[in-house]
């Protein structure tokens, strides 16, 4: 083991994350987990979004604006 928690691992940045595809199968079960796949983008979609509004690159979890 080399991390003890989220707190010491390495996040990846976006030049180095691989690509993502997302498949979401037709079932007649009830639908449940297809919000799941969006959750990863987020953060990396927020911090784009304030560099865009403030010109400041926010480069680690959690995001806070200086």
């Amino acid at each position: 083991m080399q991390q003890s928690n989220f707190h010491d691992y390495p996040v990846l940045r976006m030049d180095e994350c691989p690509v993502i595809e997302t498949d979401i199968i037709p079932s007649t079960e009830h639908p449940e987990g297809v919000g799941e796949p969006g959750t990863p983008p987020i953060a990396p979609a927020v911090a784009n979004a304030v560099f865009a509004l403030t010109g400041q690159r926010l480069r680690e979890l959690p995001l806070k604006p200086a």
